[in-house]
This record gives C-alpha cells, structure tokens and sequence, in this order.
C-alpha cells in the first residue's frame, strides 16, 4: 500500500506536487478527500510538470466550484424564484403593512377637494351659486335681461356642441347655428311657440345651406349633427322665453330652476350615503337608484311647498310638479352621458370649475322647462 493512498491514513493534499483543483493559487486547501458518492472526481492526476490552466478541465454540473474565476452567464446557475416574493403586487407605491393608516384611508380617497362623487364640491357650489344668482336678478330687476342671458346660454352650449361633435367626424356650422339661437329665443319671446317652430326650420336650413359651401356629401354627413345641435340647445331653452311671458312668469321660472336644484342636491345626497344599485351602469355608472329615490322626494317636496306659497297652488299640484320636473331632469342627464359616452368625453368643455362645461348644467334644466310651461299651462292655464 502506497503512502499516498487515502486508505494508509494521509490525503492527497498532502503532496505538494499536487495543486488544488480549479484554482489559481496552488497553496489553497483542497477540498475534502475521498469525494462524496455522487460527486465525480474534480481533478486530474498529478503530474510532474505541475498544473496548467489552459488544460483546466470543464466544471461538473452538480458542484460548479469557481471562486475565482469569471464564467459566462450561460454557465452560471440560475437562481430559483421565491413563490412569495412572486405573489406580491406590482405597485408603484410602497406596499404598507397590514393595518397601517394608508394614504388612502387618511385622505378618504379625495384629492383636490374632490368630493366622493367625483366633483369638487367646493368650486361647483360657487359657480352653481354665482349663476342662480345672474338669473335671479335677471328676472326681478330687469326681466328684459333674461332674454340676454338666454341668448349667451344657448350660444355657449351651441358652441361647446360643435366643439364636442367635431369628434364624431361632423362638421356642425356654427356661425348659422348662433345666429339661429338669437332668432329662436327671439321669436319665442314675442310671438310664441309657433313663431319658435318657425325658427327652428330656419336655423336648420341656413346650416345646411352653409355645408353645402363643402359638396352634397357634407350635408349628409352633417345634417344629423346640424339638427340635433339646433333642438337640443336653442330650441329647449327658448321654451323659456315663453315660461317668463305672463305676470307670474318670473316666479314659475324660479319654481322650475329650484325644482331641478333640489332634484339634484337631493339626488347627489342620498347617491353618496345611500346609494348601492345602479340605476343606468353602461350609461353613468354613479347614479343609483336610490339616488333617484332621493331626487323624487326632494323635487317633490320642495316644490309642493314653493308653488303653494309663490304661486297659489295646491300641494298636490305642487307634488305632481316636483315629481314630474324631477323625472325629467334625470333623463336629461342620462341623455347627456349617454352623448358624451358615445363621443368619449368626460366633459363637453372645462369652462365652469367643478362642473366642466355649460351644457354639464344645462342639461338637466334642457328637458325640465318645457315641461315646466306644458304643467303650467295646465295648472295654472292664462
């Protein structure tokens, strides 16, 4: 038995002839001896020139060694992935431990004053307050002037309409759609529903004479938006020229407007705290309806008291009122988001803070005032 021989009680380290394998440096421990049953052997036979590293034999696949050496990353072991780690959600913030008082929790979800429903409540109410008070003084100072602010409110939404439609491919002529304003609110007020009619077709065919400039295929490409622009904004809203025209006329108007305010505070209010079942998802997935529910009894409510004290009228006259101006005030806004749905718009401009355009208020009221003068010609006919 040879004194090299593991089994006469000495290693194979112990010649120093023989270098550590895989190593640069001869005077490093090798590693243990004999190898473990499932490693094959790791370095060559001694031999007397000593070792040479271009002879460098590749590295087992089981136990790679290379504390010095710099392999491509091809041959480096790949690390295993920690499931837990995997599961963890990719966020842009910090994940927070559980419990913790978040950013979300503390500021309730609101940024920039924006309420809960979406607005900034602070800005709406201001701007919502500074226009009932335009109309209000309109009415009780200089009932001529409402005729003025009408024309500036249906000029506006015809221009924000235009402005809106261009999206759909149509090109709505808006120099004859502002001129036919002026006109329909013109003849509503001194002449009547038939003179108001009269002035729609008017608008109608200036606009398409005005398309006709660009070829017969842009009045058929225009003429749908052409005429929805010219009785949705102008035609609506003469209606109430027409509500302010008998001695009472000043306060059915401020009837109306406060109907379709309470139907929207009291729609607004119990859509936040109690709203749970939408009531129209595809077309504005934040109305409920509950929030109905609370739009109804508010229009009602309101309005029984108002026309029984203004206007002389009985409460259940009032009640019917209310309720009907409330229906549809709600339709007209589903009628609006259902547009600007189909238009993909949020608003259909940013000119009023905190309610995005002119025609985001005037929608509601759109539908409510002639509904208001056919109520009243038969609750309180002249």
């Amino acid at each position: 038995m040879s004194y090299l021989d593991p089994r006469a009680g000495r290693a194979p380290g112990d010649d120093t002839n023989v270098p550590a394998p895989y190593s640069r440096h001869p005077q490093q421990t090798p590693p243990p001896w004999p190898p473990q049953e499932h490693t094959p052997p790791t370095w060559p036979p001694a031999t007397s020139q000593g070792w040479q590293p271009e002879q460098r034999p590749q590295a087992p696949q089981s136990q790679p060694h290379f504390p010095d050496a710099q392999l491509p990353e091809a041959h480096l072991p790949q690390a295993q992935p920690d499931a837990a780690i995997e599961e963890l959600p990719i966020t842009e913030q910090p994940v927070a431990p559980r419990g913790a008082k978040g950013r979300r929790r503390a500021g309730r979800g609101q940024k920039g004053g924006k309420s809960r429903a979406g607005r900034n409540l602070p800005a709406a109410i201001g701007v919502g307050v500074s226009l009932g008070l335009v109309v209000l003084a309109s009415l009780l100072i200089e009932r001529r002037a409402l005729l003025a602010v009408l024309v500036a409110a249906a000029g506006v939404g015809v221009w924000e309409m235009t402005k809106a439609l261009t999206g759909s491919g149509a090109k709505v002529p808006l120099i004859p759609l502002v001129a036919g304003t002026a006109l329909m609110t013109g003849l509503a007020w001194y002449e009547g529903p038939d003179a108001l009619l009269i002035g729609l077709l008017v608008t109608i065919g200036a606009a398409s004479l005005w398309s006709l400039a660009d070829g017969v295929s842009a009045v058929r490409r225009d003429f749908t938006a052409t005429v929805l622009t010219a009785v949705y904004v102008p035609f609506l809203l003469s209606f109430a020229a027409m509500l302010v025209q008998p001695d009472d006329g000043a306060f059915r108007v401020i009837c109306t407007l406060v109907a379709v305010v309470l139907s929207d505070t009291g729609g607004y209010a119990a859509g936040v705290f109690l709203g749970r079942h939408p009531m129209a998802p595809k077309i504005s997935p934040k109305k409920s309806w509950e929030g109905f529910a609370g739009s109804l009894t508010a229009a009602a409510i309101g309005s029984g008291a108002l026309l029984f004290f203004l206007l002389d009228v009985p409460v259940y006259w009032g009640l019917l009122f209310g309720a009907a101006i409330s229906v549809v005030a709600v339709l007209g806004d589903l009628a609006e988001s259902m547009l600007k749905r189909d238009l993909g718009i949020k608003d259909m401009s940013n000119l009023l803070p905190g309610h995005g355009g002119l025609m985001d208020r005037l929608d509601s009221i759109l539908f409510a005032v002639p509904t208001a003068y056919l109520l009243f010609s038969i609750i309180l006919p002249s």
